[in-house]
This record gives C-alpha cells, sequence and structure tokens, in this order.
C-alpha cells in the first residue's frame, strides 16, 4: 500500500523549476568561462560540489534528527511546526518555503519525490542528488515506490505501509528515520552520525551503530 498526497499549484512549480534552471544555467556559463581562462580548476568545483552534496548541508538535517530522537519536546515541537522547530537550530529555507517533518515508525516508511521539478529543503539537506532530479526517479516513485526503495537497498517488510510525499515550492519534506536500537544514552552529535542525507529523503535508513564503526 502506498499513500500519494498531492497539492499542487502547478503553475508555480514550473516556474520555480525554470528559476532554478536559470541559475544553474549562468553558474555554468560562469563556470565555462573561468575554467577556459584558467582560473579553476573543474575537478576544484567537482570536490566543493561534493562537499556540500554530502557534508556541509546533509549535516544541518541530521542535527535536527538526532534532536528529535534525543529530546521529545523537541520531536513534539517538529510534527507540530517543524519550520518553527528547524528555524530555531539556525536553519531557515533560501526563499521561505515552509517544512514538514514525516516520521518513520516500524509500520510506515516515507519517502520524498517532487514529480514536477526539483523542489527539495536545501536549507537542511544541502545540494539535491542528481537522481532526485531525474525522471526516473520522480515517476517511479509514485508509481512503485517498493521497487525504488529496493534499488536503493532499501527492503522493507511486506506489511510496512509506504507513504509517498510529493514535495512542491511551497511545502517540503523532512524524514525522521527510526531510531536504531542500540543507541540509548548517545550524544546527540554521535546520533547526527547515524543520520545519512537519503534516509531524511527516504531512500535509505540510519546506520545501526556497528555500521557506523
Amino acid at each position: 500500500m502506498s499513500g500519494h498526497h498531492h497539492d499542487h499549484d502547478h503553475a508555480h512549480d514550473h516556474e520555480h523549476d525554470n528559476h532554478y534552471s536559470d541559475m544553474q544555467a549562468r553558474v555554468k556559463a560562469l563556470e565555462t568561462l573561468l575554467t577556459e581562462k584558467g582560473l579553476i580548476d573543474p575537478a576544484a568545483i567537482d570536490a566543493i560540489v561534493e562537499t556540500y552534496e554530502t557534508k556541509v548541508g546533509p549535516r544541518n538535517g541530521a542535527r535536527v534528527v538526532a534532536k528529535s530522537w534525543a529530546d521529545p519536546d523537541f520531536a513534539d515541537w517538529l510534527a507540530r511546526d517543524a519550520t518553527a522547530a528547524i528555524a530555531s537550530l539556525g536553519y531557515t529555507g533560501r526563499q521561505g518555503e515552509h517544512m514538514r517533518a514525516v516520521f518513520n515508525t516500524p509500520q510506515t516508511h516515507n519517502l520524498v519525490v517532487c514529480t514536477l521539478c526539483s523542489c527539495y529543503p536545501w536549507s537542511v539537506l544541502g545540494l539535491p542528488p542528481v537522481w532526485y532530479k531525474a525522471p526516473a526517479y520522480r515517476s517511479r516513485a509514485v508509481i512503485d515506490p517498493r521497487g525504488v526503495l529496493e534499488e536503493f537497498g532499501v527492503a522493507l517488510p511486506e506489511d510496512t505501509n509506504i507513504r509517498v510525499w510529493d514535495s512542491t515550492a511551497e511545502l517540503r519534506y523532512l524524514v525522521i528515520p527510526v531510531r536504531p536500537s542500540g543507541t540509548e544514552g548517545w550524544s546527540e552529535a554521535a546520533l547526527a552520525d547515524l543520520v545519512s542525507r537519503d534516509a531524511m529523503i527516504g531512500t535509505g535508513l540510519a546506520l545501526s551503530p556497528e555500521a557506523a564503526r
């Protein structure tokens, strides 16, 4: 079973998508110019992008998840008003978009997609992974979420319900993965190390203490 939640303002989303395409086009043009003039090394740019994609960006979200695991009051606030709870830690959206936290349980797994464009919570997850924008992910995550998860190496029990949440320009989702067992008494910093970017999109799970070592 997979529920699919649609609450789109379609025109706005496409406009939003074009906004990013325009920005990306300008970045690409600048990059090409600077590379041609020998001022920058494309490999250095790749390294910077990699840092934002996998290190800096998702660390913000990982701290949000870890705090929600360690602090029940914060978890309640996150469930009620994720935008405010996340902002309290100093992370706010680039365009003032609202955030919603969806909590995984042993019975329910949440998966995030943006079927119309690539709406993504940059402030907590950094840069979107390339596959997030790919038409194959965008369409198949809705039609066959279980199959998509298996391709990411996430095999869920048959009785686990998968809910697919569709991001929009106005509303972005953050998946709160299930806290791994064996982490009782861990500090928030140690817990945050168990949280990957993919776990916060729903295409992964939090690391077990063993896997983290």
